[in-house]
């Protein structure tokens, strides 16, 4: 027989029930392989795959979030961990400068950590709307800077 729970309720699972498929696909992405200090995982190695690699990591870091949401983590912690997944997709995709981002960023392991902070009870969701906000400034500055350019070399070209 189905539970169910109001919008507004989140499901906590205490820690020793959370699931260690999250955990295993975190570690498995961001830090399979330890070279020394530094460990690496199949994120950046895909993300040396052109055109192709960056979306498959996208998707297999999307089933972290997905997975977080069904466990009632709260909305704001899961834009977050969108954004960090957006981020990483995002810059991954430059060529050269986001595999070596890839690399370092670490999306999933930080998803991680918040999925077990929520899950562990209540948690402060102001840090996690702050950095969303700054998340989405940052894109629309990014995006503001070919349009200006744009205009003022029109402007230059065509202007008096």
């Amino acid at each position: 027989m189905a539970t169910y729970l109001p919008a507004n309720a989140s499901r906590r699972l205490p820690p020793s029930s959370q699931d260690p498929v999250i955990r295993r696909i975190a570690v498995m992405m961001d830090q399979a392989v330890r070279i020394g200090p530094v460990s690496i995982g199949l994120d950046g190695l895909l993300g040396l795959i052109p055109g192709l690699g960056d979306g498959l990591s996208a998707l297999v870091s999307a089933f972290i979030v997905i997975k977080a949401a069904q466990d009632g983590v709260p909305r704001a912690t899961l834009a977050r961990m969108v954004a960090n997944v957006a981020i990483d997709s995002l810059l991954g995709a430059i060529p050269f400068i986001g595999d070596l981002f890839d690399f370092i960023f670490k999306a999933n392991m930080k998803n991680l950590t918040l999925y077990e902070q929520a899950m562990k009870g209540p948690r402060n969701t102001r840090k996690d709307w702050g950095f969303v906000v700054l998340a989405i400034a940052a894109v629309l500055l990014l995006l503001a800077i070919p349009v200006v350019l744009g205009v003022w070399l029109l402007i230059r070209l065509f202007g008096q």
